[in-house]
């Protein structure tokens, strides 16, 4: 009889856990603590239903995770990571200028993000401005890194 308690009080505890972290804000796990890593789930959900080709519900996603990096920008600003997620969020839901001047703003604190090169890159190739998107890949071609490899790809193939 002990055991079939026991039982019955870790079931109940695994179920009260798992609605607890399933109801969560809606941007990840309750482990999610502050605006930026909420952006950052979103814009990595977003990513995945852009290759599922469920390209309205990445959109909305992205919108939401501009929310998210406004906030967090206004709370933190002049961070690289936020600056780069808020061109990318912009971009993808072609906002270009504005876009284009989150990243620029971004390279002006640190001018090797290979993050915001490699976007900033993506985005001139997008606006047909291949020599621009030329000029980030030669700033990060010593990085090491697979955005040099992503950007190098895509300019090749256009």
């Amino acid at each position: 009889m002990k055991k079939i308690i026991l039982i019955a009080i870790l079931v109940n505890f695994i179920l009260t856990n798992f609605a607890y972290s399933a109801a969560g804000n809606g941007a990840g796990s309750s482990k999610v603590k502050n605006y930026y890593d909420k952006a950052s789930y979103l814009i990595k959900r977003a990513k995945k239903l852009e290759k599922k080709g469920k390209i309205e519900k990445a959109q909305k996603r992205y919108e939401k995770a501009l929310k998210y990096l406004i906030k967090s920008n206004e709370k933190k600003p002049g961070k690289p990571d936020t600056l780069n997620y808020l061109g990318f969020a912009l971009r993808k839901l072609e906002k270009f200028e504005e876009a284009e001047k989150y990243y620029l703003e971004g390279l002006n604190i640190e001018p090797n993000h290979p993050g915001i090169n490699e976007y900033l890159g993506e985005l001139y190739i997008q606006t047909n401005r291949i020599e621009l998107a030329k000029e980030r890949l030669e700033t990060i071609k010593n990085c090491n890194c697979e955005e040099y490899e992503e950007l190098k790809e895509l300019i090749k193939n256009n």
